[in-house]
């Protein structure tokens, strides 16, 4: 999965979540809208609840990119 496809099950779901990174929190659609391509095409899973971390060339999870936060 790539992280355009999290953002956009996010917004379509239409969960009270926002995402937050080392400098501020983010509504998902704010993301998907202004983020460019080669980074929403980044592999990246998303443990809901948690964060969505980005997937390296070997599988394996990197770096969390977002946590997740209720509002």
């Amino acid at each position: 999965m790539i992280l355009q496809e999290i953002l956009q099950k996010i917004v379509d779901s239409d969960t009270s979540i926002c995402l937050s990174d080392k400098e501020k929190d983010w509504d998902a659609g704010v993301l998907l809208a202004q983020l460019p391509a080669p980074v929403l095409r980044r592999p990246a899973y998303m443990q809901p609840g948690l964060y969505i971390a980005e997937v390296n060339d070997g599988g394996y999870l990197g770096r969390v990119l977002y946590r997740i936060k209720h509002k």
